[in-house]
């Protein structure tokens, strides 16, 4: 006399988390060396590198370099910041391009490293 026995397997528990905050702050500079040093050492191939990996005009960035105000750097924060759905407003990527833009276009390039 045999018992029909069914085995079944545990299946993974999968859990995505995508948080809607950045995934590093504007001064985490150092937890991406090689960029921390791109954006030191040569900013414009950085911010056009960032662009290019976004899907936008590589060349795009250097318009800013021809204003005062750099409105592409903003328009960045502020598309990147729509795309992913991290909060934030337009006066905080308004103060963050304007008064620390390398920092804004490093944190931009680790913030599209890490969510590919």
């Amino acid at each position: 006399m045999s018992k029909n026995m069914v085995v079944t397997q545990p299946r993974p528990y999968i859990m995505t988390t995508v948080s809607n905050q950045w995934t590093s702050g504007i001064c985490d500079c150092f937890q991406d060396l090689p960029q921390c040093c791109s954006g030191f050492w040569c900013f414009p191939c950085l911010a056009c590198a960032t662009t290019a990996y976004f899907g936008e005009c590589f060349c795009l960035p250097l318009m800013d370099m021809i204003t005062l105000c750099p409105v592409v750097s903003m328009s960045m924060r502020v598309a990147m910041r729509y795309h992913y759905k991290i909060q934030g407003d337009m006066g905080s990527d308004c103060v963050y391009s304007y008064f620390f833009n390398v920092c804004s276009w490093c944190q931009m390039a680790r913030e599209i490293k890490r969510r590919r």
